[in-house]
């Protein structure tokens, strides 16, 4: 790949995989490259959590339209290979962006959940996971991503008084489903009994806030699908990942 044609995003938009059969698995290191690029995407490069957590779950019987897949984060890492986080001076107050792409996943129907805090603007925590149950409503994926996001803001703002950052009284975490926001402080228990007891400790938070923002202003919308160029160079921009050559 290091003649490859350089790609202006990690995955095409709106990409999503079907489930390949033993006759159509292919031959190919696919585990190893998909490692390689778990690292990068772990390490400096959000930008490319998405397409890395979507390729990571077909380490087993990867096909055709996989490798394909594989090999335009490697197109697209060719074409953005300088670009790095760019820290800034700032007042250090921690931020946090969470997101879900309601039943993303064609084959079992499980939404996929993202979110990612910011310190100064530029990101210091990131991830994207499916999330390990079916939610019945993309109000109910927000809420779950709310709750995942919430603990790691707990860790974090313990980590940033360990360190001896100072951080205001409540951290704010945005997210651009009013319906999910209301539920976090409803009383109306009837709408969510269902949903598993350990999502609603977020109901008992004092030192973290919870407002909305708009999906285009929401920096965690790139961790839970494939964007258009436009609205990815546009999020990397917002995540400040540019390139110092």
């Amino acid at each position: 790949m290091s003649e490859c044609k350089p790609a202006n995003t990690p995955a095409q938009k709106g990409l999503g995989f079907a489930e390949v059969s033993d006759n159509d698995c292919v031959n190919f290191p696919y585990r190893q490259a998909i490692g390689s690029l778990v690292y990068l995407a772990t390490a400096t490069r959000p930008d490319i959590s998405w397409i890395i957590s979507k390729l990571s779950q077909y380490l087993e019987k990867p096909g055709a339209e996989h490798i394909a897949a594989l090999k335009r984060v490697f197109r697209y890492i060719k074409g953005t290979k300088y670009f790095s986080l760019l820290y800034k001076p700032s007042t250090g107050y921690l931020q946090g962006y969470c997101d879900s792409d309601w039943a993303g996943d064609v084959k079992d129907r499980r939404s996929t959940s993202g979110y990612v805090f910011t310190l100064g603007g530029t990101p210091i925590a990131w991830k994207t996971r499916k999330q390990q149950t079916v939610a019945l409503s993309s109000c109910e994926a927000e809420y779950m991503s709310i709750a995942e996001a919430t603990k790691e803001m707990i860790y974090l703002r313990s980590f940033c008084t360990s360190m001896g950052v100072t951080q205001p009284k409540q951290s704010t975490i945005y997210c651009d489903n009013q319906g999910a926001l209301t539920r976090e402080t409803s009383k109306q228990h009837h709408r969510t009994k269902h949903i598993d007891v350990h999502f609603h400790f977020i109901r008992q938070q004092t030192e973290i806030d919870y407002e909305y923002i708009e999906t285009q202003n929401n920096l965690a919308d790139i961790f839970t699908k494939s964007l258009s160029k436009v609205s990815h160079n546009k999020a990397i921009h917002q995540l400040q990942i540019e390139g110092v050559c």
